[in-house]
């Protein structure tokens, strides 16, 4: 066990709640392989207290917090600075220490996308449908943009919402990349066509392990690559579904293992190996059976 002493340094996660957290588990774990002096606790925030905790998390010489849900939004007008693709997807989950206060990152989208290359998924060149139109699905929907798919469809229950975010997409590329649709026009894309598919919604995660967004096993036809941001359950119906009409599924843990690494990095200044990320990821899973 490592040794607590008054060089030790403290980072954390803003949020609420923040009890099922894994984000010690990964963090502690990257410290003591690396024998830094650095021990990170869940922060619990309750409503009406972001602020102060921000403000009080720099007076207390925090090195820097992880922010999650319901808070990702809400933590961006008490920065000293943020970082400009946290800004363009309009949600901060990692603030870092700077002069005067906290600069805002988004980590989860290059974890994401650290994820996806680590599983050997293309988004370049990519023709991709998006599950969702919530802030998850914007920020992926940036995060595609930004690394060269050629076609995103955000489908949703609600096509407004869905072509919102397309419109605002085309906005910051200058193009015409991104469209909304309704979850049952699917049926009007074209035959034969294969598709990179994120699931961008909360739909299946424990315990409504049996929920999906479409049932209709001739969607996943259209399926050559599965990607469920949800990590609980390891195995999500959406996945089932994907595999058993031929496609390959991966789920949300990765996402979750980089989106802490690069936050880790930005607040050590150190680089994380990918053998070592290997190891936090085992320790991640253990924890969470």
């Amino acid at each position: 066990m490592r040794e607590i002493s008054g060089h030790t340094r403290t980072c954390g996660l803003i949020g609420n709640p923040v009890e099922h957290t894994l984000s010690p588990v990964l963090h502690n774990t990257l410290a003591e392989h690396m024998e830094q002096e650095l021990c990170y606790v869940p922060l619990k925030v309750a409503e009406g207290a972001l602020e102060a905790a921000v403000k009080g998390a720099y007076a207390l010489n925090l090195l820097g917090t992880n922010v999650t849900v319901p808070y990702k939004s809400d933590v961006i007008p008490y920065l000293k600075d943020i970082d400009p693709l946290a800004e363009k997807i309009g949600a901060v989950n990692t603030l870092v220490r700077v002069d005067g206060g906290f600069k805002g990152y988004n980590t989860d989208m290059p974890g994401l996308y650290r994820a996806m290359c680590s599983d050997g998924v293309q988004i370049e060149g990519e023709k991709v449908l998006i599950l969702g139109a919530g802030g998850v699905a914007r920020a992926v929907a940036v995060l595609l943009a930004d690394k060269g798919a050629t076609e995103i469809i955000l489908l949703n229950r609600t096509v407004e919402k869905a072509q919102k975010i397309a419109d605002e997409v085309n906005a910051f590329v200058g193009k015409k990349l991104a469209f909304g649709m309704a979850n049952e026009d699917y049926r009007k894309l074209p035959e034969g066509e294969k598709y990179l598919v994120i699931q961008a919604t909360s739909v299946g995660m424990h315990p409504n392990d049996k929920d999906v967004v479409i049932t209709d096993e001739a969607f996943y036809e259209k399926v050559h690559t599965g990607y469920d941001l949800i990590f609980n359950p390891s195995e999500t119906r959406f996945m089932q579904l994907v595999k058993a009409a031929g496609g390959k599924a991966y789920n949300g843990a990765k996402m979750l293992l980089y989106q802490g690494v690069i936050a880790y990095e930005y607040w050590t200044g150190t680089n994380v190996s990918d053998e070592l990320a290997q190891i936090a990821y085992e320790a991640m899973q253990a924890a969470g059976k």
